[in-house]
């Protein structure tokens, strides 16, 4: 088992990285705020019509947007999900196939979803496109085949998040947060879908998909008098009715902070969100202040958090903040993804920063810049078309001033540094903070449990569903007689037993996958003492790898890097046909423990930097951890195998699943023994 994923890991971090490098212009003098204004008209169904003439560029956009009250789905969550899926496939007089190739036809762009539907092209044929998505809106073809399609989709990709951490801490957030049974704290799974029926879904449409609070938001090159006519033809048999005005009891925030933590024994870094409930709303005379405050304290890579975490200790690859405001309950946040042994330091510098903001002034200079980010960034988006029909609707939806965008700035540029700490001490609470903490425990738990009685933080542990549970099991006790070499052993003969595992001269290994939607071919080959792995980016060799007796080297984008010293010394530790012969003899390889992964027992074994885990009744290795460090921010990346195949009386896992914040699926297509490598692959 070769360390090719490795190389797969490199990649995936140079493009995430060089997404995050990117730094951020500085905005040019402010302009003379002069924002359009929509002008509108309102239908006899309550279909609440704003038209923004924009005749720079021959184009268009449609949004309409049911604000209707928010709702529960209780046991049948997720019914709005298949709804959203099945609006578009069709309308009642057009097929779906008839239906899509029209719109690629006129180069347009209609989408549609539960709570409304947004289209845009050419505003020569703006006529056809409102034409079609009005069609599509409130004609919409149901059919129970593509139900129990779009059903399926679902709850396939549930299953492939079944695994992922973050999509864990998500859940579990806001399950604590709000409640299970408030409607931004239920969360959609297999079970409650499998509620859903067919009548269900066109229920939920006859309720909600109704005009009493729906907008419809023209922006671009159009004639009002000709859009209005249009919008009054296509709309105006839309029967009138209003959504359900439902109500529910408002979450509370923890009477005291605290710590909810979640066990993810695949996680290889904690997910951490500190979170506390928010009514800010955009009509707030804090409003400003809040979003100022915010910047400062985690709103990029100028944040507090940002500067703190990531570039002062390099515990993570980003560390933010982000309040929500808005008609209905919402939060405030401060998360990162770090280190899983950094996790308890983290939270501290957490508690450090939120306790600064509310007790110190800000600095003239932090204010300014933050202020200059804003109004910048304010400036820049104004020009967009959409951004005038967002304003428009905001203003009709969130009972804005007429002139609350015209004064955005100078509102902005009024804000002081005791504003800032006001905000803070309202809506940044420090004293009734959650911790949610998605981790793996046997990492995480022994740092965390000393610094929640130091800092008087107590644990609470819940399950990835938010159900309260026990305390995690860290580590098991080693049983009588098994020691590093019985495990390693064992892993041999599970494999195909001692013979012919040094029977084996030379391996190699063709694997592939894709990294954030790039295809990745990686080709292992390895002899004892040598190593060579090439990895492909859509065909193109991105990266070499090669070790040698001599030297180890890696080639990236034609620059060659050749490793030394101990690092050196750890390549060549590694270059083998199967890692665990030179294990075997090693005092360095120490059994430490057994751990859960994915489910199962695994015996631990730690060697250096590298950490083996071997199933404790298979005897197959079925993980392996190794701690990595680029442009200094150190990680540890986890690697899963699966699906062991027998090729000529060994077993060599074909599917190789990475983690690195992210999960990376590799498919192994070929393993050869004894052929395909000579000499020139270790040169």
């Amino acid at each position: 088992m070769k360390k090719f994923i490795y190389i797969a890991a490199s990649l995936f971090l140079t493009i995430t990285m060089q997404a995050q490098d990117r730094s951020q212009p500085k905005p040019g003098p402010a302009p003379t705020i002069n924002i359009n204004k929509p002008q509108s008209f309102v239908l006899k169904n309550g279909l609440k019509v704003l038209v923004v003439e924009n005749h720079k560029l021959p184009r268009v956009s449609f949004n309409l947007s049911l604000d209707n009250p928010p709702y529960a789905e209780g046991n049948k969550k997720g019914v709005s999900d298949i709804l959203s899926g099945m609006l578009g496939n069709g309308t009642q007089t057009i097929n779906k196939n008839a239906f899509n190739e029209e719109i690629d036809f006129l180069g347009a762009d209609i989408n549609f979803y539960s709570s409304g539907a947004f289209a845009n092209g050419l505003s020569r044929y703006s006529k056809r496109i409102l034409e079609l998505m009005a069609d599509g809106a409130l004609n919409p073809l149901f059919d129970k085949a593509e139900f129990d399609k779009e059903k399926e989709k679902i709850i396939e990709g549930l299953k492939a998040d079944e695994k992922s951490v973050s999509a864990i801490a998500r859940r579990v957030e806001n399950v604590l947060t709000y409640g299970k049974e408030h409607y931004k704290g239920e969360f959609t799974s297999e079970e409650t879908l499998k509620n859903v029926t067919f009548e269900d879904v066109i229920l939920n449409y006859n309720t909600y998909f109704v005009p009493a609070n729906a907008y419809l938001v023209i922006v671009g090159d159009v004639n009002f008098k000709e859009v209005k006519k249009e919008v009054e033809k296509l709309f105006g048999s839309w029967k009138k009715a209003t959504a359900p005005q439902l109500s529910y009891s408002e979450p509370k925030d923890v009477q005291y902070s605290q710590i909810n933590f979640i066990d993810a024994p695949n996680a290889v870094q904690s997910e951490i969100a500190l979170v506390n409930l928010s009514n800010l709303k955009m009509t707030d005379k804090e409003y400003f202040s809040v979003l100022l405050a915010n910047q400062i304290l985690g709103g990029g890579g100028e944040g507090r958090l940002f500067l703190n975490l990531r570039e002062k200790h390099g515990w993570t690859y980003g560390a933010y903040s982000s309040i929500g405001a808005g008609k209905y309950i919402n939060k405030f946040r401060s998360s990162a993804s770090v280190r899983n042994t950094v996790t308890d330091s983290a939270v501290v510098e957490f508690f450090n920063e939120l306790k600064r903001i509310r007790t110190e002034l800000v600095s003239e200079e932090d204010l300014k810049n933050a202020k200059a980010k804003y109004v910048g960034n304010f400036v820049m988006q104004i020009e967009k078309p959409s951004t005038i029909a967002g304003y428009a609707l905001n203003k009709e939806t969130q009972g804005l001033p007429e002139d609350f965008y015209e004064n955005y700035i100078k509102n902005i540029n009024a804000v002081t540094a005791e504003d800032i700490k006001n905000a803070a001490n309202k809506y940044f609470l420090s004293d009734k903070t959650r911790v949610v903490i998605v981790g793996k425990a046997g990492d995480v738990l022994p740092g965390l449990e000393a610094m929640s009685k130091r800092e008087k933080l107590p644990i609470f542990y819940f399950d990835k569903y938010g159900n309260p549970t026990e305390k995690p099991e860290v580590k098991k006790p080693i049983p009588a007689g098994v020691t590093t070499q019985t495990v390693l052993n064992n892993y041999i003969n599970a494999i195909g037993g001692e013979k012919a595992v040094n029977g084996v001269k030379t391996l190699a290994i063709f694997s592939s996958g894709t990294v954030q939607g790039t295809p990745l071919e990686i080709i292992t080959k390895s002899a004892p003492k040598k190593l060579s792995v090439e990895t492909k980016a859509m065909g193109m060799t991105y990266l070499k790898q090669v070790v040698n007796e001599k030297v180890a080297y890696a080639i990236q984008q034609g620059q060659r890097v050749d490793y030394k010293d101990q690092e050196l010394k750890d390549m060549q530790a590694e270059a083998a046909t199967f890692v665990e012969l030179t294990m075997l003899n090693n005092a360095a390889a120490t059994l430490t423990g057994i751990e859960n992964i994915n489910g199962n027992d695994a015996y631990v074994i730690k060697k250096g930097k590298a950490t083996y885990y071997y199933d404790v009744k298979s005897g197959f290795k079925v993980a392996e951890a190794k701690e990595l460090e680029q442009r200094g921010q150190k990680m540890t990346q986890t690697v899963y195998f699966q699906d062991y195949k027998d090729v000529k009386g060994l077993k060599f896992p074909y599917k190789t699943i990475m983690n690195v914040g992210m999960e990376i699926e590799l498919i192994t297509s070929e393993v050869k023994i004894n052929e395909g490598v000579t000499d020139a692959d270790f040169q």
